[in-house]
Parts: C-alpha cells; sequence; structure tokens
C-alpha cells in the first residue's frame, strides 16, 4: 500500500509530460537555477572545497526540502500520489526534449541551415556556427540518447529508490552539472563536486538507458554489440552507454569531432556505418526515445512496488 500513491504519482506525472511536455516559463528547474546562480555567486572560490560546500547546500536544500514534504503528506494517499506526480512532471524531459530535436529536424528538412543552427543550442552545448547538415543531425541524435538517460531514465531511477527527494535531487544535481560541471577557467575547480556527483548519480540510470535501448531496439544483437564493444570508449562514464546503445540500435555512426566554443574535443567513434543523415534518422532516434523511456517508468515502478512489498512481509 505505501508504493500505492508514488505508483499512481510516477504514472500520472509521466503521462502529464507526454502530453504537455516542459511549460514555456516558470519552470521550477529554470527557478532551481536562479536561485542556484544567485548562491554561486556568494559562495564562488577558485577551489573544489567551496564547489562542494555550494553543491552540498543546493542539492541538501532540494532533498532536505522534498523529505519534509513527503512526510507532511504521508499519512494522505490522494495528496502524496499528487506529490509524486507534480514531482515526475517537473522532472521529466522526455517529451521536450523530441520535440527540439524534430524542430532541429523540420529546419533541415526545410534546407534552413541557418534555423537550425540556431535551435541546436536547445538541446545541447556545442557551437553549431560551423556545422553543416550531416554533423546537425548527428549532434540531435546524440543528444537525444544522452538526455534520455539524464531526462528520463536517471529521474525515473531515481524516483524508484528514493521516491519524490530522489527526484528532485537528481535533477538537482543534473541541473548543477550542465551549470558548473564543465571543464571553463571559471568552473574547472569549482564545478568539480558538482561534476563528480552528477558522474556517480548518473551511473545506474545510463546503464538502464543501454539495456532498454537493447530491448527496444529493431535488432537487439547489433544494439548489445555495439554498446558492449564501444559504451566505455566516450570520455564520460555515462554519456556513452546511452549514445553506443543508440548508435548500435540505430544502425549509425556517432562520436567524433567535436567543438564546445572555443574548445575542440576529439571523441571515439561509437557504432558502425554511416553517421545520421538527417530528419529520418532524428525521427528514429526520437521514437526510440519514446520506447526507452516508457519501458523506464514500467521497470521502476514494478521493481519499487516490488522492494516496498518485501519490505513489508520483513515487518
Amino acid at each position: 500500500m505505501r508504493a500505492a500513491p508514488y505508483l499512481v504519482g510516477a504514472i500520472a506525472g509521466y503521462l502529464a509530460d507526454a502530453r504537455f511536455g516542459d511549460p514555456r516559463r516558470g519552470h521550477p528547474v529554470a527557478l532551481f537555477g536562479a536561485a542556484a546562480t544567485r548562491l554561486e555567486r556568494r559562495l564562488w572560490r577558485d577551489d573544489r572545497a567551496a564547489g562542494a560546500a555550494y553543491t552540498a547546500l543546493a542539492v541538501g536544500a532540494v532533498a532536505g526540502g522534498a523529505a519534509l514534504l513527503s512526510a507532511a503528506v504521508r499519512r494522505s494517499p490522494a495528496t502524496a500520489a499528487g506529490l509524486a506526480a507534480a514531482a515526475t512532471f517537473t522532472v521529466l524531459g522526455g517529451t521536450s526534449l523530441t520535440r527540439e530535436a524534430r524542430t532541429v529536424g523540420r529546419s533541415l528538412a526545410d534546407g534552413d541551415l541557418t534555423a537550425a543552427r540556431e535551435r541546436l543550442p536547445h538541446l545541447c552545448g556545442r557551437d553549431p556556427s560551423g556545422l553543416d547538415e550531416q554533423q546537425i543531425a548527428r549532434a540531435v541524435v546524440e543528444s537525444v540518447a544522452e538526455n534520455t538517460a539524464d531526462a528520463v531514465v536517471n529521474a525515473l531511477v531515481w524516483g524508484g529508490l528514493a521516491g519524490v527527494p530522489g527526484l528532485l535531487a537528481f535533477r538537482a544535481v543534473n541541473t548543477l552539472d550542465a551549470m558548473v560541471g564543465h571543464k571553463s577557467p571559471r568552473h574547472l575547480r569549482f564545478g568539480w563536486a558538482s561534476a563528480r556527483l552528477d558522474d556517480v548519480a548518473g551511473w545506474p540510470g545510463a546503464r538502464l538507458t543501454a539495456l532498454l535501448t537493447v530491448t527496444a531496439a529493431d535488432s537487439p544483437a547489433r544494439a548489445w554489440r555495439v554498446w558492449r564493444r564501444d559504451g566505455s570508449a566516450h570520455p564520460s562514464p555515462n554519456a556513452g552507454q546511452a549514445e553506443a546503445a543508440f548508435a548500435g540500435a540505430l544502425g549509425v555512426q556517432l562520436g567524433g569531432t567535436l567543438q564546445y566554443g572555443e574548445r575542440v574535443e576529439h571523441r571515439p567513434v561509437l557504432g558502425a556505418g554511416l553517421p545520421p543523415v538527417g530528419v529520418p534518422d532524428i525521427d528514429r532516434a526520437c521514437r526510440l526515445s519514446r520506447r526507452v523511456g516508457a519501458l523506464a517508468l514500467g521497470v521502476t515502478v514494478a521493481a519499487r512496488t516490488v522492494a516496498l512489498a518485501r519490505r513489508a512481509r520483513r515487518r
């Protein structure tokens, strides 16, 4: 019975995200980002200790507040389910992810490379100014793969493990990594703790994303083979898992040279065949992402229900 409010809320929140996507204005994650920016201005020092304190305060405030809210509504199943639904809807970004990807795809289909370049930063941080159609398509597919893990599967995993506090704390960790976890001169040391915490928090969901991608693939054997061969070649301990599995599932080649502002990265090639060539591959990646998200909901809700039932029987 204790699992029922979260189960109902998680499903309702997932369906709300599928129907509506992220709100255009006043998104709670954006509000958290604004508060975290103000906190950074107060705490910034060019050292890891200051960054660790910043990360602990920002994530701890979210996790602690969510735990207090969850405790306050525990005696009301309807209110607890409503809280879980609101938290799940707030945290998930699967619909907005595929919506943005398809927006870039439509610009490519219309031959409007300028519009596609202008829209690409909504999906990823790489410099779009010198990218051609094929490079933009590759960037979109890679972003869909990586963010399926971060914006959908990992959030559901942490919700399944720790309920509403897990959901919201993971989104806080992931948001801080996007804000300060990159290797800019300002954040190289200050953002170290946020980046490492995101690596740890993202570990289970990245592997589950890859497994579910294999399950959802038209050719599971090929997806499995590419994931196991190439998943650890990526410089990120987590992003490569999803990207390699997507490359195998779609039968395309991902990775290679990337540019983030003035920084250029030469990444290993993931998969085989040709790189994504445009709208058809973007659409296939989006459909795969939605299948993986639906599977993740089922797996995490079922796992939480079974775990709580076993715990109740031991008491």
